[in-house]
């Protein structure tokens, strides 16, 4: 096992500090990890005598990027929805097809119908592709079982997930994704379950280390999502919110008041909840796959950034509104589509992530002392990787300084 990487045309060492295009970028350089740690980096002309005969791997002139972070997945789920791909393309709704009984409801009744043992396949089938793209730590929510029962298998595949492949998941409890179709006169019957009967189990099992809820027309209200957060977080459960996507609710102001780690999509932010959300700390993560597949606006990102809100990007991955778990094409749409420079991407997909997932005092940056996840990405500069869009970029992925894939 090679402990040092030369030969490092471009490393990124993504500090935590400075601004969202601050990625510590070291030109000609080499790193060395031991016991999967980050114990040096620097240029490869400087490296310590100690280091010099230790075996080492030619980086050959490839770019070095921290593990990247995938921070809001929806990694398991029962069935598809490409019927819905086309019914999009012809001018229905991402609502209307809900009314209607597509959407989440159809993927709640797939996975409700699929077992545990054929959700853990499907997923792993999943991870086996994402660590390739130099993803080495991945969200992952619940969601699509809406019941005590079906909820707990979702988290019980993560829990599975975690001990026989190399990803780091982080399981979040996302009960409170819409209603579902029984409780649909007794809303607050369903509330009640998920905060008197859910939230105590998976919270008492340590099933979920967040919980998120979705507040937005045809799902939870700002009262109910309040609700939920409130006893998430009496609970000691880290704090998300599916907020702003399709309409403005003032659920991110309202879950950054409570000290949600991150708030998604955001699309519909109001910019007057700009500084609430700088003065909590909270993350934005945006999600382009959503954007692009909905066909809805993209997240300001340069308002937040201006406010000096961190920007974390993630794909989203799910089977309605986000198919797809490539995370580096997700990047080149942030390029694209929100006016982020690819270092801001970079940022936004390593120590942002982690920052996201309350991680980013240990992954997200290959500075000494921060857990050995690396990728090496075949290309010159991070400018080159965004610009010119591949298959897959990445020849090489480290995590907890092993090496789980190389080409």
């Amino acid at each position: 096992m090679s402990n040092v990487i030369r030969g490092i045309g471009q490393l990124a060492t993504c500090p935590i500090t400075g601004g969202q295009d601050h990625i510590g970028i070291i030109e000609g350089a080499a790193l060395v990890q031991q016991q999967g740690r980050v114990v040096w980096v620097g240029k490869d002309n400087d490296l310590p005598a100690e280091f010099q005969s230790l075996d080492a791997l030619d980086a050959q002139g490839a770019l070095v990027v921290p593990g990247l972070i995938d921070c809001h997945t929806h990694l398991c789920f029962g069935g598809w929805r490409g019927d819905e791909f086309e019914m999009r393309i012809q001018g229905q709704s991402y609502q209307a097809i809900a009314a209607a009984g597509g959407g989440i409801r159809s993927t709640v009744a797939a996975t409700r119908n699929t077992s545990q043992d054929d959700l853990t396949a499907k997923a792993s089938a999943a991870l086996a592709q994402i660590i390739q793209l130099g993803v080495t730590t991945l969200e992952c929510k619940s969601g699509y079982g809406l019941s005590v029962e079906h909820e707990l298998k979702q988290l019980c595949v993560y829990q599975s997930l975690q001990q026989s492949q190399p990803i780091e998941l982080v399981p979040t409890f996302l009960g409170a994704h819409i209603v579902p179709p029984e409780y649909s006169e007794q809303r607050d019957v369903y509330v009640r379950l998920i905060c008197d009967t859910m939230l105590p189990q998976i919270a008492e099992e340590k099933l979920a280390e967040f919980c998120d809820v979705y507040i937005d027309t045809g799902a939870f209200s700002l009262d109910e999502g309040k609700q939920i957060l409130s006893r998430a977080k009496a609970l000691g459960l880290g704090l998300k919110a599916h907020a702003e996507q399709l309409s403005y609710t003032g659920a991110a102001a309202m879950a950054a008041s409570l000290g949600a780690a991150s708030l998604e999509h955001l699309e519909y932010l109001d910019h007057s909840d700009l500084q609430t959300i700088q003065q909590a700390g909270s993350v934005a993560v945006s999600l382009p796959f959503a954007s692009l597949y909905l066909r809805e606006r993209y997240l300001d990102c340069r308002s937040l950034i201006e406010q000096g809100i961190p920007v974390a990007v993630a794909t989203d991955f799910n089977p309605g509104s986000a198919p797809s778990y490539q995370l580096p094409m997700a990047m080149t749409l942030a390029c694209l589509n929100q006016q982020m420079t690819p270092a801001e991407v970079l940022k936004a997909c390593t120590i942002h992530a982690a920052k996201a997932l309350q991680r980013e005092q240990r992954i997200g940056s290959l500075l000494p002392g921060f857990q050995a996840d690396l990728a090496i990405i075949n290309a010159p500069t991070v400018n080159h990787w965004m610009y010119h869009l591949q298959s897959n970029a990445c020849v090489g992925v480290m995590k907890n300084g092993n090496w789980v894939h190389q080409v």
